[in-house]
Parts: C-alpha cells; structure tokens; sequence
C-alpha cells in the first residue's frame, strides 16, 4: 500500500514537473513572439541579452536533413522517452532526483514539439513585424512544420582569434555563441545530471525493463 502510494505520489510530482516548465516554456517563446520582429535585440547586461531568433532544427539552431522528418523523430524520441519515465516510476525502484532528470529532457523535448506542430498554424510570420496569433491554418505554415523559438543568448566572452591561429587568424570570437530557449536548456540540464550522476541508474533501469519485458513475453510452463 505504501509502496504503491509512493509510486503514484512520484508519478504526480513528475507530471506536475514536465507541465509546469512546459507552461515556462511556452509562456516565454510566446511572450517574444509577440512582441518581438525576429532579429530584434534586447541587451539584459553586457554577456545577457534576448535575441529574438526561429530555427527550423534541433537544440541550438543545430539543422539535420528535413523540417518534417525531424519533427516526427522528435515526436517518436519523446514519446518513448516518456513511456520509459511511467514504466520505471512504476517499479518503484528508483529515486525522484532520477525521475526529475528524465522530466527535464522529456519536457524540453515536448516544449519545442509544440512550436514545430502548432506555431506555423497560429501564428503569422515575424519577419519584418512582430507576429500576431490567427486563427488555425491562418499561419505563416503548416502542421509539423512551425519554427522553435530561441531568445537566450549569453556572448560571455568577445575576443579575436590569435594572428597565428591556422583558423580564422584575427577574427572575431564570441563564447558562448549559440542563441537557445528555456526547452533547450531543460533538455542540456537534465542531460548533463544524468551523465554525472546517473549513468549506472540508467544503464539499471534499462536492464530492469529488459527482464520485465522478456518474463512477461515468455509463456509459462505447463
């Protein structure tokens, strides 16, 4: 009974966790959206700045083959994602600091989902003005293919290649460059924690899984 309590109040708590950064998420890209024409800057401190820009690829504006095949990869890897978080918070077996890192990827994962289904259909283009929400198919797109809203952009560092550098010799250098959001963030956080502190959890967990599909595929004797 406790058990089973504890699962559920896990299982509780992840969700709330995953909906309430969706909400953060969401709330931020379209905050910017609307008031914001893509390219527009605005300077928080000299290494902070909100930097409206849309992409059509992965976390930090990385591209990789067609807008639509990677929306649908996406859709697949988080949803799977999220069957594997409810299948090991039902084992009972793990902690909720675990959980909670695989919430992070699942939600930021989820979060620019959202943009690429939805936004091409609700929202007109930001190109020259700053975007309005219209009704559905009233868009600057179609279904799957809106662009992922970026805004953060924290150039820590500006500073020029040395002359005798063999790759770009005196040009301008800027770390750290990438423009990214709050999904994106989600996603390298709980990334991270579960490469520094998980790895063996995960790889159990896994091998856990494993052995509860095979038992349960395997007919018993006669």
């Amino acid at each position: 009974m406790t058990e089973g309590k504890g699962t559920r109040n896990n299982l509780l708590i992840c969700l709330a966790f995953v909906v309430l950064l969706l909400v953060i998420d969401q709330v931020t890209k379209i905050w910017v959206k609307t008031t914001m024409i893509e390219g527009e800057m605005h300077e928080i401190t000299s290494w902070f700045k909100i930097y409206f820009v849309e992409n059509e690829g992965m976390a930090y504006g990385i591209t990789i083959g067609s807008k639509l095949l990677l929306t649908l990869f996406r859709i697949l890897a988080m949803s799977a994602g999220l069957y594997f978080l409810i299948r090991i918070i039902r084992t009972g077996r793990f902690s909720l600091p675990f959980y909670l890192c695989l919430s992070l990827v699942i939600a930021g994962g989820f979060g620019n989902i959202i943009d690429c289904l939805f936004y091409g259909e609700v929202f007109t283009s930001s190109h020259g003005s700053v975007a309005q929400l219209v009704s559905w198919g009233q868009g600057y797109g179609d279904f799957l293919q809106g662009k992922v809203v970026d805004m953060l952009y924290f150039p820590i560092i500006r500073t020029t290649y040395p002359s005798w550098s063999p790759v770009h010799a005196g040009e301008p250098f800027i770390f750290f460059s990438p423009i990214f959001n709050f999904a994106d963030s989600c996603i390298t956080t709980g990334v991270l924690a579960l490469l520094l502190f998980y790895r063996k959890t995960c790889t159990t967990a896994l091998e856990l899984l494993q052995k509860k599909k095979h038992s349960s595929s395997t007919p018993p004797e006669a």
